[in-house]
């Protein structure tokens, strides 16, 4: 992609993600909304390779490989790897995963494709989202799919307006401040369906990650309140209006067959 400089590796922070992501009640909402998903998917209902593209610490990919699947984890960050392999070991997975410390970019290059292929929570730390989109197509193949999440801009706007910052939301979310936890580039789903329009993938489904749970006006229920919150979540986050208020964007895309 243009601009490779730009884009996001999370090696000196992967702890304070462990930390502040996966361990909180938004994590592990979006992990169960995102296991939902996938479990309900056809192209998931057997056995089939995958390639987890910006994995992570793997929680996502290690439960597929639990399921059967074979997975191929690949990242930029070698410490966010390193967890992942510990973590496969603690599981006995071993035989079920592999691991690419290699970007978007070099997947291509590679030249090999995949059934399914996973790409959640990178666009938007991405210099060139849109070229990302053309790539993750090249490395799906023909008839096979992708599951994309994604930071919604439109709920990065809504929730800053319901906590008041103003000033923010009219400089059009713009600040000095960087966040290291905070995405460089939250985006509009509808670049994201155009842009993967354009390149030939065919919506299969949409779902609202974290469609209430940011919104609370009482945020200590968003861990006294767990259960309800993800019932509720899981009811109502493939339904309009709702869908499009989560913090984030779950699209299944199918890749059409040659």
């Amino acid at each position: 992609m243009t601009k490779k400089n730009t884009d996001r590796n999370f090696d000196s922070i992967a702890a304070k993600f462990q930390q502040n992501i996966y361990q909180t009640s938004k994590g592990r909402l979006r992990q169960l909304v995102l296991q939902r998903d996938l479990a309900e998917f056809l192209p998931l209902a057997q056995p089939t390779q995958v390639l987890d593209v910006g994995a992570g610490q793997g929680q996502l990919a290690l439960w597929l490989a639990g399921r059967g699947h074979q997975v191929c984890l690949s990242d930029l960050s070698l410490e966010m790897l390193n967890m992942a392999k510990t973590r496969a070991a603690e599981l006995a997975l071993e035989s079920q995963v592999s691991f690419a410390h290699s970007g978007l970019q070099q997947l291509v290059l590679e030249q090999q494709q995949y059934p399914v292929v996973l790409c959640h929570a990178v666009l938007e730390w991405l210099a060139n989202p849109a070229e990302a989109v053309a790539e993750l197509f090249k490395l799906v193949a023909p008839g096979g799919a992708l599951s994309l999440m994604f930071y919604n801009v439109d709920a990065k706007r809504l929730s800053n307006i319901v906590y008041g910052n103003f000033d923010y939301v009219l400089s059009d979310l713009v600040t000095k401040k960087k966040v290291s936890l905070s995405p460089q580039q939250p985006l509009d789903p509808l670049d994201v369906l155009r842009w993967s329009s354009e390149q030939g993938f065919v919506l299969h489904s949409k779902t609202g990650v974290r469609c209430f749970h940011d919104y609370l006006r009482d945020r200590a229920e968003q861990e006294s309140q767990f259960e309800k919150l993800l019932e509720i979540e899981l009811k109502y986050n493939r339904q309009e209006p709702y869908a499009s208020l989560g913090r984030y964007q779950h699209l299944l895309l199918l890749k059409p067959l040659l």
